[in-house]
């Protein structure tokens, strides 16, 4: 198998779990937050920086990358890992993110979905079986099959149609997958409608994947309205396979999620408020950029043992970031994906202690104050 998911400990008072997954380039302890490279890259970051902090997957964004530089490119460096000198897993999401997210450059229909090309305007029209050998192409660890996801708010018909249409097509993707050392996974569709929910969880765990995750939230929906679809869905996934929830990175939302079941999570949230100056903090977002920290020669977080933090005062990236100096990106988006990756290991160790319901009820009301408004 191209992908092992391993049950180590189920806490007994909630569905959170500690797991194992293994990939042919390494083991990722689960639960464990996913930091997105769409390109081939995380912004601002190297790869090295990555392995420094104990990131073992990232994700990449096969439509994309096949924009460019172009599958071919990628196919003659071996694979995407040698392009991008990566040596942990990657995952590469299918497109079907950008079915929602690009609005009037796409269209959508049984067959599959026409997108109109962001950077020079030419039209490129994706089906599933095309989306998962252009995946087999790039050599990821784990591809996700072609997906609709709906907005939010959305009819009940819309979301029922997209999940019709995504079964359909997770089949189809099913079918034409021929990386024997590659994994890949389903996308449970459904919105904020339990039944669809259901019926869509029910439609991809009788065709069988090898990992299984929770799409279509996180698009603006309230955040209790995606906690109740996640206990709704996630007991209806199998228990042996890995469960992923996409587009999901609020500390507070990790949280609730890890609670509900969930093993692995990826979102834009802390790389992209970095570059915006916000960083995540032990006391909230923390806006560096701002002139309160013009002479403050304390780090980022006191709380912090990144590099970052060890190393440079919040005077100092408030300078960089202020000067347009590209080195502040790079040590604000380290910090954010640092503290993010703690967290991880914070949940992990409770999990494996037996003390994660103590360390839920205590950290909950902390992150919800802290972190619980609408995400960046």
């Amino acid at each position: 198998m191209p992908v092992k998911y391993s049950l180590i400990k189920q806490c007994q008072l909630s569905g959170a779990r500690l797991g194992s997954l293994e990939t042919l380039h390494g083991r990722i302890e689960t639960p464990a937050f996913m930091p997105v490279g769409t390109q081939g890259t995380v912004k601002a970051i190297t790869t090295g920086d990555l392995e420094e902090m104990g990131t073992g997957l990232i994700l990449s964004n096969c439509y994309h990358l096949f924009l460019r530089p172009g599958v071919e490119i990628i196919a003659r460096h071996g694979g995407l890992h040698r392009f991008i000198n990566w040596r942990g897993a990657i995952l590469t999401d299918s497109g079907g993110f950008q079915v929602f997210s690009l609005g009037g450059l796409r269209k959508v229909n049984d067959d599959g979905v026409l997108f109109t090309s962001h950077i020079d305007g030419s039209t490129h029209f994706l089906t599933p079986e095309r989306v998962a050998r252009l995946q087999n192409i790039i050599a990821a660890d784990i591809a996700m099959v072609l997906d609709q996801c709906p907005p939010y708010p959305a009819e009940k018909d819309v979301v029922a149609e997209a999940v019709v249409r995504t079964t359909k097509w997770a089949i189809r993707a099913r079918q034409a997958h021929i990386n024997d050392r590659q994994a890949l996974f389903a996308i449970v569709q459904g919105g904020v409608f339990d039944d669809l929910r259901q019926l869509s969880a029910a439609a991809l765990t009788e065709i069988g994947f090898d990992g299984y995750a929770i799409g279509g939230l996180s698009v603006g929906e309230p955040k209790e309205l995606m906690y109740n679809s996640l206990e709704q869905t996630v007991p209806l996934l199998p228990a042996e396979k890995v469960r992923y929830l996409m587009g999901v990175g609020s500390p507070d939302a990790l949280l609730e999620g890890v609670y509900r079941g969930v093993d692995i999570f990826d979102c834009v949230l802390p790389t992209r408020i970095a570059r915006n100056g916000r960083v995540m903090t032990s006391q909230g977002y923390l806006p560096i950029r701002n002139s309160v920290f013009a002479a403050d020669l304390s780090p980022l977080d006191s709380e912090c043992h990144c590099s970052v933090c060890r190393n440079y005062s919040r005077a100092y990236i408030r300078h960089l970031l202020n000067a347009g100096e590209i080195l502040g990106l790079r040590l604000t988006t380290y910090h954010n994906l640092y503290y993010l990756d703690q967290l991880m290991r914070e949940i992990r160790k409770a999990l494996k202690e037996e003390r994660f319901t103590e360390y839920y009820c205590g950290m909950k009301p902390v992150l919800k104050k802290l972190y619980g408004g609408v995400d960046e």
